[in-house]
């Protein structure tokens, strides 16, 4: 008996989700179903693929090989289907996007509405993560990447730049009082990330140069819960301007320290594998994204 499409199904997302369950949803089957499949598929090959335990599933040294096979047929499965759709020239399919939290939630959503009315054969499935992920652990089509590439294995394409400014709301000024000067942060409370630390050295001109190290008072690991701080009045953040336009035109959260910032734009890119011609889901979408926030 030959193996199946369903069955490589499975067991790639089994892989990718790391659960019967989450793999299920994934592919909006039933657990029984996942877990049927994956058996047939280690009947057929006549060995084990997984070792699942009460806590997790690993892979074999058998099924890391087939892993490889399995997603590099189901790569050109989802490829011939996108050449069929681009000959329609209705770009179609699964497209899978990566981002921080932040920009997820104020760059990429508001746009949503508009691209899904521009291509409403396009699946979007939006993710988010802290961290810089591996696009093809992930089966990530697209990662927005926010401040200086590292990874020179990726194509990148920028989408735009984005300035950093130190932010505080008026009720935090009007209790504490404005900074005056650098050295004038040294009783505030200040708000920073608990990783990278190059997130922590802010923009400003001091004894240091145009950084300025900081210690935070209280550390987090994402721009939108340093941001909701800032917002409640809690202390002092450095901010992108990408996640904070509306909240200092409505003047909920007012620059300090204006002239001792300097002009950091931090660049905005999009990271994506290209080993053939672009996918047209993944050229669509990084032209939509492009124009929108190119405007901004």
């Amino acid at each position: 008996m030959k193996t199946t499409l369903e069955e490589l199904q499975a067991f790639a997302a089994v892989v990718a989700t790391g659960s019967l369950t989450a793999a299920a949803d994934q592919l909006e089957q039933t657990v029984s179903g996942v877990s049927r499949a994956l058996g047939r598929l280690e009947k057929k090959l006549d060995t084990t693929l997984l070792r699942r335990t009460t806590r997790r599933i690993e892979l074999t040294e058998e099924g890391a090989l087939f892993l490889g096979r399995t997603r590099a047929i189901l790569a050109s499965i989802d490829d011939a289907e996108e050449q069929m759709a681009a000959r329609r020239q209705k770009p179609a399919g699964r497209l899978r996007v990566n981002a921080a939290t932040p920009f997820m939630l104020h760059a990429i959503v508001p746009l949503v509405p508009e691209f899904r009315r521009s291509y409403p054969e396009i699946t979007l499935e939006l993710d988010t993560d802290e961290l810089n992920i591996d696009l093809l652990e992930r089966r990530t089509d697209i990662a927005i990447r926010i401040g200086v590439l590292r990874d020179s294995t990726l194509h990148a394409r920028p989408l735009c730049t984005s300035r950093l400014r130190l932010l505080a709301s008026p009720a935090y000024i009007a209790e504490h009082g404005k900074p005056k000067g650098v050295l004038g942060l040294a009783p505030h409370t200040l708000l920073g990330f608990t990783q990278p630390e190059s997130l922590n050295r802010w923009p400003l001109r001091g004894a240091h140069g145009d950084e300025w190290p900081i210690t935070p008072d209280i550390t987090v690991s994402n721009g939108e819960t340093l941001r909701q701080l800032a917002l409640q009045g809690v202390g002092i953040a450095c901010l992108s301007d990408f996640m904070t336009g509306p909240d200092r035109e409505r003047g909920e959260l007012v620059q300090v320290l204006a002239k001792d910032t300097v002009d950091v734009r931090q660049p905005i890119n999009a990271v994506y594998y290209r080993n053939t011609q672009l996918a047209a889901r993944i050229a669509c979408f990084l032209d939509f994204l492009g124009a929108r926030l190119g405007e901004a």
